[in-house]
C-alpha cells in the first residue's frame, strides 16, 4: 500500500482557495453587519477602520494591539469597552488563519486521530500540535494572571506602545544581522519541543502592547534557529489558540457589560478583520519567501517616533 504524503512538512502550508459559497457567505455576513450598524450608529466608519487596522497588522510583526489602541485614541472611538473591542475583533483574524489553512488543518486532524494515516504521519501531527500547546502555555498563564493590570495600565499608556515599537524595531534589525547559516530548521515538522517552548516564552513579551504577538513569536523562532518562513508559518498556527483564548476569556469577563450596540460593532469589526486578515496572511508569506524583516524594523522605529511626537503635541 502506497503511503500518503506527510501531513505537516511544508514550510508554507497549502492556502485554501475561497470557493463561491464561502465568498457569498462572507459577503452576506459583511452586508448584515453593515445593515445592523450603519443606520443606527454614527461611528460605524470608525469600526470599519479599526477592523481594517486589525486585519492588516495582526500577522505583520508591527503590533495589532498597539496600532488599534493608538488609532482608537486618534479617532476618539468611544466603543472600546476598556479594551474589549480591540481584543475581541482579533477573533476575525483567528477565523482568517483557520480559513487560510483549512485544508492542512483537516489533514492534520485526520492524521492526529490516526484515521487513514500511517503511524509516522500520526506521530508527526501529534508532535506538531503538542509543540503548539507548549508554545501557547507561557503567555496563557501569565496573560490570565496579569490580565487586569495589562488592560488598566499598559493599554492606557501610549508611551509604552511607542517604546515597545521602537525597541522591537531595533531587535529586528539586530536579528537580521545573524548569519544566514544560523538557521537549522526549515520545516514545521522538524520543530522540537524545546524550540516551541522558546517561541512561547518569547510570545509572553507580546502581552505588552506595541511588542507584537507575531513579531515576538517570529523573533523567538529565529533565535531558536528556525528560518524566516518556518518561524512565520509557526506564528500563524500559534495565533489560533492564543488569540482564540484571549478573545473568549475577555468576552466572557465583560459579557454583562456588552449592549446590543456593542454587539453590532463587535460583529462588524470582526468580519472586516477576517477579510483583511486573510489577504494579509498570503501577502506576508509571499513577502518573507524573498525578503527579510528589515523593512518592518524600520517601520516600527518610525511609527514609535511618530507616536512619541503625537504625545508631545498633545494628540495622545
Amino acid at each position: 500500500m502506497q503511503k500518503s504524503a506527510p501531513v505537516v512538512t511544508h514550510v508554507t502550508p497549502t492556502q485554501a482557495r475561497p470557493g463561491w459559497p464561502l465568498i457569498i457567505g462572507v459577503a452576506a455576513l459583511l452586508t448584515l453587519s453593515l445593515a445592523l450598524t450603519v443606520p443606527y450608529q454614527s461611528d460605524w466608519w470608525k469600526v470599519l477602520i479599526l477592523g481594517v487596522v486589525q486585519g492588516l497588522s495582526e500577522f505583520l510583526p508591527i503590533s495589532s494591539t498597539g496600532h488599534l489602541l493608538i488609532t482608537s485614541r486618534l479617532l476618539n472611538y468611544e466603543g472600546s469597552m476598556d479594551g474589549t473591542f480591540e481584543i475581541f475583533i482579533q477573533f476575525g483574524t483567528v477565523l482568517a488563519v483557520i480559513g487560510f489553512y483549512i485544508t492542512d488543518l483537516l489533514k492534520q486532524a485526520r492524521a492526529f486521530s490516526g484515521y487513514g494515516h500511517t503511524s509516522d504521519e500520526t506521530q508527526v501531527a501529534r508532535r506538531f500540535w503538542l509543540g503548539i500547546v507548549l508554545a501557547f502555555i507561557p503567555a496563557a498563564v501569565i496573560g490570565l494572571a496579569a490580565r487586569d493590570w495589562i488592560k488598566t495600565v499598559l493599554f492606557d499608556t501610549p508611551a509604552v506602545i511607542a517604546g515597545s515599537l521602537i525597541a522591537g524595531g531595533f531587535v529586528f534589525l539586530l536579528i537580521e544581522r545573524l548569519p544566514q547559516h544560523f538557521a537549522t530548521t526549515g520545516d514545521l515538522s522538524q520543530i522540537t519541543f524545546r524550540q516551541a517552548l522558546s517561541i512561547g516564552v518569547a510570545q509572553v513579551l507580546a502581552l505588552v502592547p506595541g511588542v507584537s504577538r507575531s513579531g515576538a513569536s517570529i523573533v523567538g523562532g529565529l533565535t531558536a534557529r528556525l528560518d524566516r518562513r518556518t518561524a512565520t508559518a509557526f506564528s500563524f498556527y500559534l495565533a489560533i489558540p492564543t488569540l482564540g483564548a484571549a478573545t473568549v476569556v475577555d468576552l466572557l469577563s465583560e459579557l454583562d457589560k456588552v449592549t446590543p450596540d456593542d454587539a453590532t460593532r463587535l460583529l462588524l469589526g470582526t468580519v472586516v478583520s477576517l477579510i483583511v486578515g486573510w489577504l494579509s496572511i498570503g501577502w506576508l508569506l509571499r513577502y518573507v519567501a524573498n525578503h527579510n524583516f528589515v523593512a518592518f524594523g524600520i517601520y516600527r522605529i518610525i511609527a514609535g517616533l511618530v507616536i512619541l511626537g503625537l504625545i508631545g503635541a498633545g494628540y495622545l
